[in-house]
């Protein structure tokens, strides 16, 4: 995505004149609102808003979330409070600003967005790249943007709404670790100092477009060598400078330990006048230094300048500090490796003498700062510096001695390994392993260990060097990496997969639609002799499998309709009682516990009952040689944190546990991946537990799997609290007859043309006169040519409008209407919660209970 700027925040304190109630409670923005002269705009006074505007303009001023919104053709730009603060910049962007005045990219808007939303589509940007002015200067941050349309009455787009969800922390962390894990695996293929410490000043100039960079060794005595440095419009420093120039007060900050940040140095009163004179003719005008340590010694110092005056933010100081210590690390390394080649050629040299040889090795391996030590054919340890030896010491307890057998210092197992590792270099290989050592007592952290031989004039080998290096935070980091990566590209299966799996569910539906229909008809219209009619019976038994298939697919990608009551668990786990006792069979027994005095909870009765059957058909198959299986409900209470995906509060716990063989580890992470079973070919579907997990996460709650090999298995299901009343009694329906309770004309309204053919027979045979549309827009031209339908009855999603669309539409001309949805998928957006609705593929029982349903209704209000 292009860098765009984001307009202005409000500032506070602004006092608004008498107002539209609309506003009340809205924070400052609603004050700005009322305090705007409107007159002059496409929009008018906010008294005289549309309705539509004035309640999304209200929702949006009481949100806490930062959200923005254009309004009319001329795009008049509105926000709220969180969006004002997020913007953090002042002036604020006036409201009844038309978007071209507001600045470019105001509020992330742009032109192609704009025209995409108000056509009536919605769009997502994820991690978006913008531009924000706070105190007085731009910044990067990154955004994700959500983009939906604003419907006038007509339902119609009018607008264009954004939420917006600062991911800056996030984004700027990744580029962070990816830029440290890439310096240091550049890192790791130089061999040389100069060459670190070059390519070091140049990556991070080039991320901080700093005027120089550069790494410096310092000496005991204060003087600072810079072999290299990276500078862009202004002069190389490369040489021997004197840390004393500087003054004391900034030599004092030096030593303090942390980085020395100057932001001005012509206004900073730590450097002394000679300092700021000299750094000024260098053309340094801010700097952040900061200083390493080896114990308490300053031995190297990574500066990074600027010819100007700059405002360094604690990200890039942090930054520096850790580039600079990885610096250290690999300069010292590359020195033990540059002295490591040094020690052996030599000792190489000097073979033939042996007491000259050992003090020569005592020399270079004490002169090198990395943990090294070398030793003889015998095993026997010859040399190492003070560095190996306090590392050893810190997960062995003890102190290495020279003449000791190394790999008899280690415990048992870990001596086996080290002998053959020594073996390997003693037998002229040169390699390097990765081996954890140590005492569990003080650690076994993971060692990454060089192994390179040594041999005498005539090439033969006479021992090898063992270097070391403590990994073990490494690895771990990268552990973590991995394993975020795979939980990412898991998470981005399952909704790819769920998002795939709901369409085709989706079209199966309408597929399905006909063909029950109209086998359904055949069948009770007697087609056929005994024969034909048994095959037609066969026929619509695979087709109702079909259905149950397409509804558990459904359920997984949570796009199964769900029509969510109060329902009391306590009571419906025991009605079913007689039904899972007769699917477990005689060798299994059911024991209940069910709590008193339950809440009710959220849920489909009719799906969470198949639900239930289905982890009961499980637990069945899970107890090969009969056992026990335990139904329970209770009332649960979920914490902060308690249990993934939840959110804290109150829910109804439905948990199913048997006795069974019980799942491992590897069984229970992928029990609900959907076509995965345990069953065997041809004895399951390996749909029942996602759909039961689907459901659970499109009713608010979730799904928990407890379980062990031999332990059995216990499935929990968390309901959330239903927050509608129980329902009475009195209101439960007697059988509804087969027949509609009136005849009459149906506006038949169906984009697919198979399953409105198969419905115009179906309300044919019903007794009414059917008028077909293929579309909402076509719907609406019959009504406006004088068509007077009794009924309406159409499909939901289609290509123009949608069925709630529509019936908004035809109640305007026709009022009382009588509706029915028919649809498939579970997209209620739009959908009012007094549109009856039926669920596809149906049969002409159940459109006919519907229709009585409908027309039931509508004579009851009439």
């Amino acid at each position: 995505m292009p860098s765009a700027t984001i307009p202005a925040a409000t500032p506070d304190g602004v006092i608004a004149p008498a107002r539209s109630a609309f506003l009340s409670g809205g924070g400052a923005c609603a004050d700005l609102i009322a305090a705007t002269d409107w007159t002059s705009t496409s929009a008018g006074p906010p008294a005289h808003w549309p309705s539509c505007l004035k309640a999304t303009v209200a929702i949006m001023l009481r949100a806490r979330v930062p959200m923005a919104m254009l309004w009319g053709r001329d795009g008049i730009l509105l926000y709220n409070d969180a969006y004002a603060a997020l913007a953090g910049a002042h002036p604020p962007a006036p409201f009844g600003t038309a978007i071209r005045d507001a600045g470019p990219g105001a509020a992330g808007f742009d032109e192609q967005v704009v025209q995409a939303v108000l056509a009536g589509r919605t769009l997502r940007c994820h991690d978006r790249q913008l531009t924000r002015q706070r105190d007085g200067r731009a910044e990067q941050v990154w955004m994700d943007l959500d983009y939906s349309p604003v419907l006038d009455e007509d339902g119609v787009p009018a607008g264009v709404l954004c939420i917006l969800a600062d991911t800056t922390g996030r984004v700027a962390a990744e580029h962070r670790a990816g830029f440290l894990l890439s310096l240091s695996d550049e890192f790791r293929l130089l061999r040389t100092p100069a060459e670190i410490m070059a390519l070091a000043a140049e990556r991070v100039g080039e991320r901080m477009g700093a005027s120089r960079v550069f790494y410096a060794e310092i000496t005991t005595r204060g003087w600072m060598t810079v072999e290299r440095d990276y500078a862009r419009g202004v002069a190389s420093i490369i040489g021997v400078h004197s840390l004393e120039s500087f003054g004391p007060d900034l030599l004092a900050a030096y030593r303090a330990g942390a980085p020395v940040v100057v932001r001005d140095v012509g206004g900073d009163e730590r450097l002394s006048e000679g300092a700021r004179c000299g750094l000024q003719a260098r053309e340094v005008g801010a700097f952040v230094d900061v200083v390493l340590f080896q114990e308490e010694e300053w031995v190297g110092l990574l500066a990074v300048q600027n010819a100007t005056p700059r405002d360094w933010t604690p990200a890039e100081e942090s930054l520096i500090q850790e580039v600079g210590e990885r610096v250290k690390a690999a300069v010292e390394r590359a020195r033990a490796e540059v002295a490591l080649h040094e020690m052996k050629d030599t000792l190489e040299r000097l073979v033939a003498d042996r007491t000259a040889e050992l003090r020569r090795y005592h020399a270079i391996v004490d002169a090198t700062a990395a943990p090294i030590c070398a030793f003889d054919t015998a095993h026997r340890l010859i040399a190492f510096n003070r560095a190996h030896n306090d590392e050893f010491r810190r997960v062995n307890g003890f102190d290495t001695r020279i003449g000791d057998v190394f790999p008899d210092q280690f415990i048992p197992e870990q001596a086996i390994t080290m002998r053959a590792n020594m073996d390997r270099a003693l037998a002229g290989e040169t390699f390097t392993v990765v081996a954890a050592f140590g005492r569990p007592e003080y650690g076994q952290p993971a060692w990454e260990i060089s192994y390179t031989p040594l041999r005498d004039a005539a090439g033969e080998v006479i021992g090898a060097f063992h270097q070391a290096t403590d990994i073990s935070a490494r690895l771990t980091a990268e552990a973590e990496l991995e394993i975020a990566q795979d939980a990412l590209r898991q998470s981005q299966k399952m909704e790819a997969m769920g998002s795939l799996t709901g369409g085709v569910a989706h079209d199966f539906n309408n597929l399905l639609t006909p063909i029950i229909g109209s086998l359904d008809l055949l069948m009770r219209k007697g087609v056929g002799d005994v024969r034909e009619r048994r095959l037609i019976d066969g026929a619509l038994q695979s087709a109702e499998r079909a259905k149950t298939l397409v509804q558990r697919l459904l359920a997984f990608a949570r796009r199964q309709p769900l029509q969510p009551t109060a329902v009391d668990l306590g009571l419906l786990v025991a009605s079913m009682t007689d039904l899972v006792e007769s699917t477990l069979g005689p060798t299994i027994a059911l024991h209940l516990d069910l709590a008193p005095g339950l809440p009710l909870a959220r849920a489909d009765a009719n799906q969470l009952e198949m639900a239930l059957l289905n982890l009961a058909v499980n637990a069945r198959d899970a107890m090969t040689d009969g056992g026990e299986l335990t139904i329970a409900v209770a009332h649960r209470c979920c914490g902060e944190g308690d249990a993934a995906g939840l959110a804290a509060g109150h829910y109804v716990g439905l948990t199913v546990r048997d006795t069974g063989h019980g799942m491992d580890d590897a069984t229970r992470l992928r029990a609900i991946e959907p076509f995965f079973s345990t069953k065997g070919v041809g004895k399951g579907t390996g749909l029942g537990l996602s759909m039961v997990h689907g459901l659970a996460a499109q009713l608010g709650g979730g799904l928990a799997i407890d379980s062990a090999p031999g332990c059995g298995t216990a499935i929990t299901l968390w309901l959330p609290i239903s927050t509608l009343p129980a329902p009475h009694p009195d209101t439960v329906a007697d059988a509804i007859p087969l027949a509609p309770l009136a005849r009459g004309t149906v506006l038949l309204v169906e984009d697919e043309e198979l399953v409105r053919m198969s419905t115009a027979d179906m309300l044919i045979d019903l007794g009414y006169a059917v008028a077909e549309a293929c579309s909402g827009q076509e719907a609406i031209e019959l009504v406006r040519a004088g068509l007077r339908p009794d009924l309406l009855v159409t499909d939901h999603l289609m290509p123009g409008i949608t069925g709630a669309q529509l019936a908004r539409t035809l109640r305007d001309d026709l009022p009382g209407l009588p509706t029915l949805i028919v649809s498939g998928y579970a997209e209620a957006d739009g959908i009012a919660p007094d549109l009856p609705r039926l669920t596809k593929p149906f049969r002409n029982t159940e459109l006919a209970a519907s229709l009585s349903a409908l027309v039931a209704s509508s004579t009851a209000r009439a």
